[in-house]
């Protein structure tokens, strides 16, 4: 088989992430078309990314002969109905998460998914797909760490996209700060654990920035899960860290505990000056995940020539989004939420 011929829906910080990936680091793939509906973006891809064609409309690019396959990088209340065109088309589909904000638009989605068995999904969980994040996993499926009893999760972007993040907050359908954020460490505490949540109870706060409570959004959010066999899962997710890119992860067993990135460094660097001992820490999460989305992307073109599924699969993306809504409920509410009243 030729290089696999991929088209890009959405232009945005990550998605030029994705677009710069398939373009050039990805083996076996061509960025060939792109869609927005912001000029400056086809402009982009046009010059910076040489793609071939560019779109302001994505049932069009959906319908090119062309195509092999669509990078779904747009906003997340649009990814069922894309997801459903793409697939129709015979497409081969990525989609970043979350696959949905609405479980019957899911389900509806997943139905079509399965009805063309052919064509390859992925869901863009990219955390499975970090060498860290892997030998964690693998130590784990050893039983290196016993049964595991607690897994606790810290997801906080950088605190210089507040303010941008507060200007458009209501606005951009993110699906609040679960869906958006905790999505990745829901997925991550369903993949240590081989288990599904059974509750949840979760709490926000908005301290620098309350205006945000008037648009529904949440600046700190944090969360308990009870897993199908009483494994606990802890999360904590915020959007205002002033020291960088806080992602950290620790799994905690009966026979031993570990954790993945304690401190979210940069490199090896520790720099001895007037200000003390430092460590650079990763500053976003195009930088400390760089290599996990090639990764990713590379699995998805390798599942395309090689005709196989990939790991990560649409009802990953349901029960993550599932146990997303429950938390935004349960913060709403005040109370505990069961994941079987979440239909």
């Amino acid at each position: 088989m030729s290089n696999i011929k991929v088209g890009i829906i959405g232009l945005g910080r990550l998605g030029k992430v994705h677009a710069g990936n398939l373009a050039f680091r990805v083996p076996n793939c061509e960025l060939y078309a792109a869609c927005s509906m912001v000029e400056a973006e086809l402009e982009y891809a046009k010059k910076e990314l040489g793609v071939t064609k560019t779109y302001a409309n994505y049932d069009e690019m959906v319908k090119d002969p062309e195509l092999d396959a669509i990078f779904i990088v747009s906003p997340s209340g649009l990814h069922c109905e894309q997801i459903q065109k793409a697939m129709e088309n015979g497409k081969h589909v990525f989609s970043e998460k979350p696959i949905g904000l609405d479980v019957a638009e899911i389900e509806k989605t997943m139905a079509v998914i399965d009805a063309h068995p052919e064509q390859i999904f992925m869901l863009g969980f990219m955390r499975r797909y970090d060498a860290d994040y892997q030998y964690a996993k693998e130590m784990v499926e050893k039983g290196e760490l016993g049964e595991l009893t607690v897994v606790r999760c810290y997801g906080i972007d950088p605190s210089d996209g507040m303010e941008s993040f507060v200007k458009f907050a209501g606005a951009s359908n993110s699906g609040g700060l679960f869906a958006d954020m905790s999505i990745h460490d829901i997925d991550l505490v369903r993949w240590f654990t081989n288990q599904e949540v059974k509750k949840v109870w979760a709490l926000g706060k908005n301290a620098a920035y309350k205006q945000l409570d008037e648009v529904g959004e949440l600046e700190t959010g944090a969360a308990m899960l009870q897993m199908a066999d009483k494994t606990m899962g802890i999360l904590v997710a915020g959007r205002n860290c002033h020291h960088g890119y806080h992602v950290e992860t620790e799994l905690i067993g009966t026979k031993g505990m570990l954790r993945i990135a304690q401190v979210p460094e940069k490199n090896l660097v520790t720099i001895m000056n007037e200000h003390g001992v430092v460590r650079p820490t990763s500053q976003n999460f195009p930088e400390r995940f760089s290599q996990a989305f090639v990764n990713e992307t590379a699995e998805f073109i390798n599942c395309i020539k090689e005709k196989r599924q990939p790991g990560v699969n649409a009802n990953d993306g349901l029960q993550s989004t599932k146990v997303a809504i429950a938390c935004q409920k349960s913060y709403e509410e005040d109370e505990l939420v069961s994941l079987s009243d979440i239909k």
